[in-house]
């Protein structure tokens, strides 16, 4: 009995992680993502929008379909925000943060093997470095330095993401291309220095997916 049992379970847990894997597609997202940053000086201020960087970004994607056209997945992410600030001298202030950042999508896909998908989900990251590439002024109103000893930048990254695009299954692989926008909550200063910023980024990436098993409604 308790061998029936055994056999019994062994076999169940199989089923479970051949319908699981047979769900899931790994693979890996890369382009460029352009950011900038809006902030008041002070309580009552304008608000000022500042510049922004270009910089290559690329993810590890892990996808579970729940339906045939629905799912959700989480990346782990390396990207880069930032700002550049320009006087009417033409002098520039440019200061970036490298980030890694947890995507968490839900997936909603129409069509069959040519697909139109929109993603929508959270983020949360945490800050490797801040540099300040370019300091050639310093005046009231603008952006601090984050990169010095004592600027002590606040390190947690947290927001909201969605993103669209265009997919193509070929077989157990998926080629999709994707444009994402993200809106950061949190801001970097931790000093008071800036009354209030937040941070906006576009990406346009290219993500290739593999599938574990092909599933059965692809059949």
């Amino acid at each position: 009995m308790q061998k029936s049992f055994t056999l019994f379970l062994l076999l169940f847990v199989g089923l479970i992680s051949e319908n699981l894997l047979a769900q899931t597609n790994i693979g890996i997202r890369g382009g460029y993502s352009t950011s900038n940053y809006s902030y008041r000086f002070r309580p009552g201020s304008i608000v000022t929008r500042t510049g922004g960087i270009t910089a290559p970004t690329y993810s590890l994607i892990i996808e579970q379909f729940l339906a045939k056209n629905a799912g959700a997945q989480i990346e782990i992410q390396y990207l880069q925000l930032g700002y550049t600030q320009r006087d009417t001298l033409e002098r520039t202030n440019q200061t970036r943060f490298d980030f890694i950042k947890v995507p968490f999508m839900s997936n909603f896909y129409f069509g069959n093997r040519g697909r139109f998908h929109i993603k929508l989900g959270t983020h949360v990251g945490y800050m490797l470095n801040v540099t300040d590439p370019i300091r050639e002024y310093d005046t009231p109103g603008v952006l601090p330095t984050y990169g010095g000893d004592n600027d002590r930048p606040r390190k947690l990254l947290y927001g909201l993401s969605a993103g669209a695009g265009l997919s193509k299954l070929f077989g157990k692989s998926t080629l999709a291309g994707e444009v994402r926008f993200s809106y950061d909550f949190n801001r970097p200063e931790t000093q008071n220095r800036v009354f209030d910023m937040t941070s906006t980024n576009i990406e346009f990436t290219m993500s290739y997916l593999f599938q574990i098993i092909k599933p059965k409604w692809q059949n």
